[in-house]
């Protein structure tokens, strides 16, 4: 029978044998395209880039916090939130900016907008929101200009929702196939990790009295990360293998143990008091950040490894293939 002869995925070449035929060259193995690899790994420092996804959540949420707790004449939880906001967006800046290396590039991001690029708009969507955490936290703790702090805490609640998800969509416009394969859950991931984090906040720094808001935030916001966590990795296929094994397996088994925990104390600290409070408030704050470098770490490992690439790009095209349906062009 005749043999065929094509080369490999490695760069090498391999036959194509016919029935009775005896293998003679082992399967090809997904380990580089012609001595490179498929994707370039992910250069970012796993703790700038983490921890501007944490804060960025936190930040966010923690205005919402805020403008319920001025709504609900709760003082104390109000200018705890705002603290926080105004804090976790001025720190999540510093992590954006020491990871690109100097201010001005961050600058150089605000020269055009681009509405279909997700750092275009985050970065205008950062430059407006940080001045009014900023303004509603000075306002708060100078207990004056309170018509310009309300303005401007009703303000930073409006962008809140975009700044506590948009980097799920930042990271998720990539071709890091474990970011990737989750666009359509990941949003609601960060954002019930957004809500733990800024209750977890709350808890920790507000007198438990003001704490209610809080408390019911880290029970819903827990039940919403976990929730579209296990569907997020139930939908993505081969690329759900990197949250379940190494180093991210690790973080994200501590985010979930941490979180649900620290849900549960904060169910219970209306009753415990100060101490549970305190330790539900930094529970939820752990667990919160441990699932941002475990997102981040299973991303890396993605990248590294060709084969999540590889394998859904031929499933995809078996599928059209089997449906009849035109290739996309390259």
């Amino acid at each position: 029978m005749s043999e065929v002869t094509r080369g490999g995925p490695n760069g090498g070449r391999r036959r194509r044998r016919g029935r009775g035929e005896r293998a003679m060259v082992p399967d090809a193995e997904f380990a580089s395209y012609y001595g490179r690899p498929v994707l370039k790994r992910p250069e970012w420092q796993p703790l700038d880039v983490a921890g501007y996804l944490w804060l960025g959540g936190l930040a966010g949420a923690s205005s919402l916090l805020a403008a319920g707790a001025d709504v609900t004449a709760r003082p104390a939880l109000a200018r705890t939130a705002k603290l926080g906001s105004a804090g976790a967006i001025t720190l999540s800046l510093a992590a954006l900016v020491h990871d690109l290396g100097r201010p001005a590039r961050f600058l150089n991001m605000l020269r055009v907008f681009k509405p279909t690029s997700p750092m275009s708009v985050g970065s205008w969507l950062l430059a407006a929101y940080a001045p009014l955490t900023m303004a509603a936290a000075a306002a708060d703790v100078a207990g004056r200009y309170r018509i310009a702090g309300a303005a401007a805490t009703a303000s930073a609640a409006a962008l809140a929702p975009a700044v506590a998800t948009y980097t799920a969509v930042l990271i998720c416009d990539t071709a890091v196939p474990s970011w990737h394969e989750g666009y359509r859950e990941m949003p609601f991931v960060f954002a019930g990790s957004a809500a733990t984090a800024a209750a977890g906040w709350a808890l920790a720094a507000a007198p438990p009295g003001q704490t209610g808001p809080a408390r019911r935030t880290a029970v819903l916001g827990a039940v919403l990360e976990l929730g579209a966590f296990r569907l997020m990795k139930r939908n993505m296929g081969l690329a759900a293998e990197t949250y379940d094994s190494g180093r991210p397996r690790g973080w994200l088994r501590a985010a979930e143990g941490l979180t649900a925990g620290g849900a549960l104390l904060a169910a219970l600290a209306h009753r415990r008091g100060r101490v549970c409070a305190a330790l539900a408030g930094t529970a939820l704050l752990a667990g919160s950040a441990a699932l941002r470098l475990g997102v981040f770490h299973a991303g890396v490992a993605s990248a590294e490894d060709p084969r999540y690439t590889v394998v859904p790009q031929r499933e995809r095209l078996a599928a059209r293939s089997r449906t009849g349906e035109p290739e996309e062009a390259g």
